[in-house]
């Protein structure tokens, strides 16, 4: 008995621009036609090959009958009174229900206009490193995102700020659900993307991708003279009580990472940020400042303490307004750059893999000791 298979369609926004040049190529088309097809994808938003109206109708049945343009679909909104704006999306997986979430922050002027929209992203269905404070870590890993996902999540988001704000979004975080560095080559095709003319064209000085501290991937980065920014979640300053936090820290511990950050700035003369959660009665002593602002002068750079989105079923909680002023005291004194930023969407579930666990996420790949 004869059966015949049907040949998979090809996800176009799976590839990258030089993919989908070599793969119009293969089909006899010219360069540009690839340009074409990226920008309705990418600056215009469009999947159905029937509203790409600038290529003939033959090449529009052909492109249907060999390839798709797959986009991820928003099932869940909610919105604080501080104006943080919350997305859980549905992915395209057949077999499983994968869903992610991205945060739309606004900051306004004092006349209610907008003035930054930032928008953090995920980069993975979970995340295996498994940090004690993080909604994420509970869940486990199941997969990474595709560069196309990354990309959907800020299209989205960048149309309903147009809508909403009458403005584009000003700038990216890689801050979501997942580790971005733990999928380099998608983070990277997604940054270049979102930054290119035919895209949303969003400078790279205002993307910023952080890491728990991948060394490995942090040198590379430098190597590669990736132009976005490079913000590294810190969250304890000494080895003893990152230990206790932050599983990663067992196998790349500060000396490694003091390692990587100084290849880091030796090949970019680029400043690091760092993400600084504040715990009360943790992290947030006028000693932990101390320990902190050594770690500050390895290169130049800043330190964001950002005050904690308490979590169900998490011990640590955010910092005391009194010991959160003492320890701002301490890194004043000793010549720390600081921005305190206070948690947003506090009366949402905001933070990231809060709204996905609600929904009952099943348990993935964990670094975390049960």
């Amino acid at each position: 008995m004869n059966t015949t298979e049907t040949t998979p369609k090809t996800d176009l926004k799976a590839l990258t621009k030089d993919e989908l040049t070599h793969f119009c190529s293969e089909l006899g088309l010219q360069s540009f036609r690839a340009d074409q097809i990226f920008q309705w994808m990418y600056q215009k938003g469009v999947s159905d090959f029937e509203d790409m109206t600038n290529l003939s109708k033959d090449l529009r049945e052909k492109l249907r009958d060999i390839a798709t343009v797959n986009r991820i679909k928003p099932v869940q909104q909610q919105e604080s009174k501080d104006g943080t704006i919350k997305f859980l999306f549905q992915l395209n997986d057949k077999e499983e229900e994968y869903k992610i979430e991205a945060v739309l922050i606004p900051d306004f002027f004092a006349d209610g206009a907008a003035r930054r929209l930032t928008v953090c992203v995920s980069s993975q269905v979970g995340c295996v490193f498994g940090c004690a404070f993080c909604a994420t870590g509970k869940m486990g890993l199941f997969r990474n995102l595709t560069h196309g996902e990354i990309v959907d999540q800020v299209q989205y988001i960048n149309d309903l700020a147009e809508e909403k704000y009458g403005k584009k979004i000003t700038n990216i975080v890689y801050m979501g659900m997942g580790e971005p560095l733990h999928n380099y080559k998608a983070i990277v095709n997604s940054a270049h993307i979102i930054s290119d003319p035919l895209s949303i064209e969003l400078s790279p000085k205002r993307i910023t991708v952080s890491t728990v501290g991948l060394t490995k991937q942090i040198k590379k980065l430098a190597d590669d003279q990736e132009e976005f920014n490079l913000a590294i979640s810190l969250h304890a300053p000494t080895d003893d009580k990152r230990d206790k936090i932050m599983p990663i820290n067992s196998s790349m511990n500060l000396e490694s990472l003091e390692d990587a950050v100084k290849h880091y700035y030796k090949a970019t003369d680029k400043s690091i940020t760092y993400e600084y959660l504040l715990f009360d009665n943790f992290n947030d002593s006028p000693q932990d400042a101390r320990d902190l602002a050594k770690i500050v002068k390895w290169v130049p750079s800043k330190v964001n303490i950002i005050m904690y989105n308490n979590v169900a079923g998490v011990e640590l909680k955010r910092a005391r307004e009194e010991r959160l002023n003492d320890f701002m005291r301490e890194l004043i004194k000793n010549d720390v750059r600081a921005t305190v930023r206070r948690s947003r969407g506090d009366d949402i579930d905001a933070g990231c893999g809060q709204l996905a666990i609600r929904e009952g996420a099943p348990k993935g790949k964990t670094m975390a000791k049960s």
